[in-house]
């Protein structure tokens, strides 16, 4: 039987009725925020959220889109917002203008700010002095090799960080195991605890302990407790870096050497950048102690790499590790070399 001939008016009637139904169907009072980039490109959605120079947007065509600020050239927000000012004043609008550097509130009121006076839009608890920002990653790395010789290796991290307007809490923990045709090759662990301490301008102080082991390099215990003194010298986006420097006493619990205690000096580095994208991680971080009584006994641990997403909060990296000893035991090597590529979870 043949089809009707005005099949496809018909199609295309009942594709449009669907589309007016869907335009009916929307909330006529939802609010339609709209941001012009400096390249001429116009999004329009819902504003979430501005901080550390990025600005999100919720949309239909891309869900939520993250934009830089400096791309912004203007910017009209009807969406209900609280403005944090650089004074701590909070502010409270229906809706705000943004172009040629100024910021526009309450139209009917006129009230304008130099948008450099701007902290942030719709702050978090925690950036008011209530409560703490919890961030953190979980991930593992294992490999297995069958042949010549079987290789088993499983390396894991968790680290956890509580970040409130005026300190901050840190703590990780890591580890790895290794076995080789049946025999056990490897097996250690390390976990670190931290307090800083926010002080005027770019400078916090802090206290760190840690402890650790590594059976088959004879350390059947090292702990490190001291104050130190930090600066971050970035802080936003897409670069940070924080150094720290201070003093430890450390003791040192070994199966066949003589055991040891000393006072070291202690530095640290701290880096991050998402050079490569939003959802990219560069990173690097160092520890080192000296011993101060001994001119050649040093600690080096490196841990760099990048990381990068893969599904949801689901990330991989590539790493590389290097940790260094100076008083390694006899017929070990004093520097210890791992690629990885680990698996991970971040909240």
């Amino acid at each position: 039987m043949p089809w009707p001939q005005n099949t496809t008016f018909v199609s295309c009637g009942a594709r449009a009725l669907g589309f007016l139904s869907l335009f009916l169907s929307l909330d006529a009072s939802a609010s339609i925020d709209r941001i012009e980039l400096l390249n001429g490109s116009v999004i329009i959605g819902t504003f979430i959220d501005a901080d550390e120079g990025k600005v999100m947007v919720e949309t239909e065509f891309a869900g939520t889109l993250s934009i830089d600020q400096s791309r912004i050239a203007s910017m009209s927000v009807q969406t209900p917002v609280t403005l944090q000012m650089e004074d701590g004043v909070l502010l409270e609008t229906e809706g705000l203008e943004v172009a040629d550097k100024t910021l526009t509130l309450d139209q009917q009121a006129e009230a304008t700010y130099a948008l450099d006076q701007l902290m942030r839009i719709n702050p978090e608890p925690w950036e008011l002095g209530t409560g703490y920002r919890h961030t953190g990653n979980a991930s593992t790395a294992f490999s297995m090799q069958r042949g010549n010789t079987d290789l088993d290796e499983l390396d894991y991290r968790v680290e956890t960080r509580w970040t409130g307007l005026r300190d901050r809490f840190t703590a990780q923990f890591e580890g790895e195991a290794r076995e080789a045709s049946g025999e056990q090759t490897a097996e250690n662990w390390m976990i670190t605890g931290k307090y800083d301490r926010f002080q005027v301008g770019d400078y916090y102080w802090g206290m760190a302990a840690s402890a650790e082991q590594n059976r088959f390099a004879d350390l059947d215990l090292r702990t490190n407790i001291g104050p130190y003194l930090g600066r971050s010298l970035f802080e936003d986006s897409p670069f940070v870096l924080e150094v720290e420097s201070g003093l430890s006493y450390v003791t040192e619990d070994f199966g066949e050497l003589v055991d040891r205690n000393y006072v070291g000096l202690t530095w640290s580095v701290r880096s991050e950048s998402d050079y490569f994208g939003n959802e990219s991680r560069l990173f690097l971080n160092h520890t080192g102690v000296k011993n101060l009584d001994e001119q050649d006994n040093l600690i080096l641990n490196t841990t760099m790499g990048l990381g990068f997403p893969l599904l949801g909060r689901l990330q991989g990296a590539t790493e590389i590790v290097l940790n260094y000893n100076s008083g390694a035991v006899a017929g070990t090597e004093e520097l210890d070399q791992t690629y990885r590529f680990r698996l991970g979870y971040t909240w």
